[in-house]
Formats: structure tokens, C-alpha cells, sequence
């Protein structure tokens, strides 16, 4: 298996792999400045053959763009030997869980995803694709989190509330009423200050 993104991220992406006893070949970055990471070598194009990839790119438009340009790749989930992932909660293809995440009875969490090391997700949450749960965020029960939408550091978002697509939840921001797509949220309570702008994702 590759690691698509050769950064900080990346490094603790193929640390989470390794935890589950995943083997990871390489890693695969454009910059030219780069030939290994973590000992394992930094190649420019993904080579022939090459049948599996995770995706260790934080900016979920991005992510989004690369699975794109690879549709035929197999993408799978990393869960940390260190987190909790409940039996009965579904998590989609590509997805990454990090060290000291939670996730509780019956939450679905969908592709590509980004787990955060210690973020929680409670139950019955549902996660639509690209999302990106920053570290120490929680998400209470039966909350849902539109496509692409960024939850920050330390956010903290209560029962009920839906989330629309390719929002912004800023760090440290409280979620109390639902928020419409698109939207960038800051504060506590959390109070709408703009939308978010060129996304280059179909509105």
C-alpha cells in the first residue's frame, strides 16, 4: 500500500497502518525536494501496478481531486490500533481513524474520511464523504455532517444537529443549531460569519 501525501500528516497516517499491521511501500508526493519519510521512500508518480492507496491529504477538496485521478485504486480504511471503533458502526473506503479516536454504536461515517486523533463520534452520527474531524472535536449522538464539511480543533457539536456540505466549523466553536452548506462557523455559540469560497466542488 501507498501513502498519497508525504507531510506531517503523512507520517502519522502510516503510523496508524502500521499499528494495524498494515505494510506500507512507500510514500507518494510531487515535491521534488523529497526522497524518504519515516525511512520509506518518497516517489514522484504511483508505480505500475500499484493496486492500493490511502490518501494522507488534510484539505478534503483535495482528497476529493485525487480519488478522482485514480478511480480505479483500492482505498482502504486504517483504523489505529489505539481507537475505538464500535462493531455495529459502518466506516467507508479510504477512511482514516487515528490514535485515541471513538466511535460509538450505529454511526455510519462515509469515503475518504479523516478521524483526528482523539475526536468523538458518537452514536447514530452519520459522516458523509471527505469529511475531516480535527483532533478533539466531538460530535454528540445523532448528529450529521454533510460532504466535505471541516469540523476544527477542539469544536464540540451537540444532539441533533445536521451540518450541511463543504462547511467550516471553525476551531474551538460550539454547534448548537443545525448549519446551512457551505457556511463558516466561529464562536460560542457559533455564529455564521461567510461562506465558504472556491471550493472547485459541484454546488
Amino acid at each position: 500500500m501507498y501513502v498519497f501525501g508525504a507531510s506531517g500528516h503523512g507520517k502519522v497516517v502510516a503510523e496508524a497502518a502500521e499499528t494495524a499491521g498494515m505494510e506500507v511501500s512507500g510514500f507518494i508526493d510531487e515535491n521534488p525536494n523529497l526522497s524518504s519519510l519515516l525511512d520509506l521512500p518518497v516517489l514522484k508518480e504511483l508505480p505500475l501496478g500499484a493496486k492500493e492507496m490511502v490518501i494522507s491529504v488534510g484539505k478534503n477538496e483535495v482528497r476529493k481531486k485525487i480519488v478522482d485521478r485514480f478511480p480505479n485504486l483500492v482505498y482502504p480504511k486504517i483504523i489505529h490500533a489505539f481507537s475505538f471503533v464500535s462493531k455495529r458502526a459502518a466506516i467507508g473506503d479510504g477512511t482514516v481513524i487515528l490514535s485515541g479516536v471513538s466511535v460509538n454504536s450505529e454511526a455510519k461515517v462515509g469515503k475518504h474520511c479523516i478521524l483526528n486523533t482523539n475526536s468523538s463520534i458518537d452514536h447514530d452520527c452519520e459522516l458523509g464523504d471527505f469529511v475531516h474531524i480535527s483532533p478533539n472535536a466531538a460530535l454528540a449522538g445523532d448528529v450529521a455532517v454533510g460532504e466535505g464539511t471541516h469540523i476544527g480543533i477542539g469544536a464540540a457539536v451537540i444532539q441533533g444537529v445536521k451540518i450541511g456540505k463543504w462547511a467550516v466549523i471553525g476551531a474551538g466553536a460550539v454547534i448548537i443549531r443545525d448549519v446551512p452548506d457551505f457556511a463558516v462557523m466561529v464562536g460560542n455559540p457559533a455564529k455564521q460569519i461567510k461562506t465558504v469560497e472556491n471550493t472547485n466542488t459541484d454546488r
